[in-house]
């Protein structure tokens, strides 16, 4: 069966009014959950008919669909920019690196990852598989560098801590554990590259950071 990707329907990409549903629902939806939130919450709240939102989705999962090929686009631009204007900084992109990431976690919140996981697994396993390819991607490049540079061990291979790091990642940031140990995405994400990265640095680039 051939893999299946996350696309957004076949409506303009520079349809401005396009682009107004997909920010307002990224705003309700990561705030409040898929199920807090209803397509007449979204029109009340731009001040445009429900028809309107249909016209450019069909459904309220379509729009959930495409507001996450949006939000993953706007990571992996965020994240591509870092890593190519850091490429021989390692200390400052790290720091960059790793603020980004904490910024687009802080804007998911545990109710939709939940209901997401819950109700709409297809999307959710597309969604995880995304967020580890663009993590892999940018971590294994500004790792590299610093290696070069001296600052992160050469006694551990790059793909190793990256693994270490993804699944350290998959074990606790999903709604169970998040809600057990009392934690935020972003702040498990965040104690997660602490502890990780902070292992796989060389004296050196400890005190680089």
């Amino acid at each position: 069966m051939p893999r299946r990707e996350l696309q957004a329907p076949g409506v303009p990409q520079d349809s401005t009014a396009r682009q107004r549903i997909i920010g307002a629902a990224r705003e309700h939806f990561f705030a409040h959950g898929f199920h807090g939130v209803t397509m007449d919450d979204l029109a009340e709240e731009m001040g445009m008919s429900k028809k309107t939102i249909y016209a450019h989705f069909p459904s309220k999962t379509a729009l959930l669909e495409a507001m996450l090929l949006e939000k993953f686009h706007c990571v992996e631009e965020d994240l591509n920019a870092i890593t190519s204007e850091c490429s021989d900084d390692f200390a400052t992109g790290l720091h960059r690196l790793v603020a980004c990431v904490q910024q687009h976690a802080d804007e998911i919140r545990p109710p939709f990852v939940r209901e997401i996981q819950r109700e709409a697994p297809d999307l959710f396993k597309l969604v995880h598989a995304r967020w580890r390819e663009v993590i892999q991607r940018s971590f294994s490049k500004l790792l590299g560098e610093g290696r070069r540079q001296g600052l992160i061990r050469k006694d551990i291979p790059v793909h190793l801590i990256i693994e270490i790091l993804l699944g350290a990642v998959e074990a606790i940031v999903n709604p169970p554990r998040l809600a057990e140990l009392e934690l935020s995405v972003k702040s498990g994400i965040t104690a997660i590259i602490s502890v990780i990265l902070e292992g796989a640095l060389t004296p050196e680039g400890r005190m680089k950071l």
